[in-house]
């Protein structure tokens, strides 16, 4: 039922289905009266009226190309709202994604958050319209089917009716217990084709590092594993689903049986027709083909439904907290950060940033240093709100930054990351990604100032080369770069480098550290970085370890202490191959 709501939009859709379908139900019940007329016409020795046949021929001519017109037309528009809900469901899922936080994201596997998003929803079109075509088309053809039988044994023969509507439920209650069981593993075969999709993915984009591990007969056999769970789970789900056509289609002739023996009892009796038995054995065939089709998609319906508990899982996902309703728009920063007291964990039980203090004024260059796992690129995720502090506050330009809203705060930081990311277009694109109405002349400036504009202009098409999934066409270093002329554009008064410049070369990196230089005149940065050349600069470093930060100063004086930041050079952990 909630599925069905998504169809609410298309109601008048529906309708016409619904009409057309009822009248293409009349038309086809209207053939066996005229074809039991013209059985009536030829039937009897010595009582055959040819003459009399033609009129009778023509008017089944027509409502059979009749019923062929409206079943298209019942056909045209059941496609019509599956492919519009379907399409709707989709696009609600993809901006479910864009309104759950990072942290749903982060904690599931990409690939199976790809299968629900495709195909599962491809499995709920398919079930919507095969459930639309049935319920539309058998809904008329029951009612109608019934009338016309009640109307021809009305008077006789009316215990005939009454045996074809006592017994066919059989049929509909054993597709219904059939059903129940398939519905398991059905569900069971969805969820392990979102892990196959995602174990695939993974690794799929991740070749070198298999191939160059000599690790392809363990990752064969961890995609051995889950597809060996897939084809059980899928070879029980057909099992069931191919026992119900067979099992109804039983139930089902054996009430055509039972049907045909009581109207020839009555056509010998007297009581009936012939033509009055044909067209009889005609309708009950009709009445009994709803559940008969029911039961050909019964396994399309039952996977629609699994599927269909996937998308609304995800749907159903809580969102971000929204932003208050008298959250600030500001559209412009000086640039001064206080923490206060500032604590996060990812796991309620597991401390990972606890009583963080910092002042940072405007303009400042604050480097970040620590060993893996010492929390700072989660400073950086808290001073964007990627994720919320458990206690404390963030301050931005004394204002609470919870009070503002989302865009307004990230859209005052530059953001350069160690994991680039571009997107399928060409290369003018992916630079104005932050900044779409940015002119040719303000794109090259900054591929210049990002020394991007020389590898751009050998390659064939220059800025207008298409850049492939993820940049597979470029090097690492290249895709950094592209990155860092992307918020070069943007321009924004404060920059948050997250190892920028770790995946390109000496040569190159000096270049751009020049361009950096230039970028954070005057604009408050934070750069997290492990190489000493990136930070020596800096107004203040700060020196993290276990979610705290245990020393601050210039390179300087932070060396002379001899303490952890010391410890750090001389490890080459910031520095490899430079003297302190």
């Amino acid at each position: 039922m909630r599925l069905f709501a998504f169809t609410r939009p298309y109601i008048t859709l529906i309708v016409l289905s619904l009409f057309f379908a009822a009248l293409g139900v009349v038309m086809t019940l209207a053939a066996p009266v005229l074809i039991g007329d013209a059985v009536d016409l030829i039937a009897g020795p010595g009582n055959v009226e040819f003459e009399k046949l033609p009129p009778v021929l023509i008017k089944l001519g027509i409502v059979i190309a009749a019923a062929a017109i409206f079943t298209a037309l019942t056909a045209f528009f059941n496609n019509l709202i599956t492919h519009r809900t379907a399409s709707d469901l989709r696009v609600s899922l993809f901006c479910k994604l864009n309104r759950v936080p990072l942290s749903y994201t982060d904690s599931r596997s990409h690939g199976d958050i790809i299968s629900r998003a495709t195909s599962d929803i491809e499995l709920v079109s398919e079930g919507l319209l095969h459930a639309f075509t049935q319920l539309f088309t058998g809904i008329s053809t029951v009612i109608c089917t019934l009338v016309f039988m009640l109307r021809a044994t009305l008077q006789s023969n009316l215990h005939i009716t009454l045996a074809v509507v006592l017994l066919t439920p059989l049929s509909l209650a054993v597709s219904t217990v059939i059903a129940r069981g398939s519905y398991k593993y059905v569900s069971e075969q969805t969820r392990v084709q979102g892990e196959v999709l995602g174990f695939a993915n993974e690794y799929a984009a991740n070749q070198k590092a298999v191939r160059a591990f000599a690790c392809e007969d363990m990752v064969n056999g961890g995609f051995e594993e889950i597809n060996t769970r897939l084809g059980k789970c899928g070879l029980a789900a057909q099992i069931y689903g191919a026992l119900v056509n067979p099992v109804t289609r039983f139930v089902n002739a054996i009430i055509y049986a039972v049907v045909g023996v009581l109207g020839a009892l009555a056509a010998v009796s007297g009581t009936m027709s012939v033509g009055a038995l044909s067209m009889f054995l005609a309708y009950a065939n009709q009445y009994t083909k709803p559940f008969n089709e029911i039961s050909t998609v019964i396994a399309q319906l039952t996977s629609a439904m699994a599927a269909a508990g996937r998308v609304f899982e995800l749907l159903d996902a809580p969102d971000e907290t929204p932003d208050p309703p008298d959250a600030l728009n500001v559209v412009s920063f000086e640039g001064s950060l206080s923490l206060r007291d500032v604590a996060f964990s990812y796991v309620p039980d597991r401390p990972l940033i606890s009583g963080l203090n910092l002042e940072v004024s405007p303009g400042m260059r604050i480097a970040i240093v620590g060993p893996t796992g010492c929390g700072k690129t989660t400073l950086i995720n808290l001073l964007m709100r990627f994720y919320e502090i458990n206690s404390g506050s963030i301050l931005l330009d004394g204002r609470d930054i919870r009070t503002l809203t989302r865009d307004s705060l990230r859209s005052g930081f530059g953001l350069v990351l160690q994991d680039t990311w571009l997107f399928t277009g060409t290369v003018r694109e992916n630079i104005a990604y932050g900044r779409p109405d940015a002119d040719d002349a303000m794109i090259e400036d900054a591929a210049r100032r990002a020394r991007a504009h020389r590898f751009i202009s050998l390659m064939p098409e220059g800025y207008d080369t298409v850049i492939t999934e993820d940049g597979g066409n470029l090097s690492q270093g290249q895709k950094q770069l592209l990155c860092i002329a992307r918020v070069m554009l943007r321009d924004s008064p404060m920059l948050i480098l997250d190892e920028a410049t770790s995946n390109i070369d000496t040569l190159t990196e000096l270049e751009v550290q020049r361009a950096f230089d230039e970028l954070m005149r005057g604009r408050t940065s934070f750069i997290v970085a492990h190489r000493l050349s990136t930070i020596r600069e800096a107004d203040l470093i700060l020196v993290m370890k276990d979610g705290k930060i245990v020393e601050r100063g210039r390179h300087a004086e932070l060396y002379a202490a001899g303490g952890e930041y010391r410890r750090l050079c001389e490890m080459s952990i910031m520095a490899p191959g430079v003297n302190a």
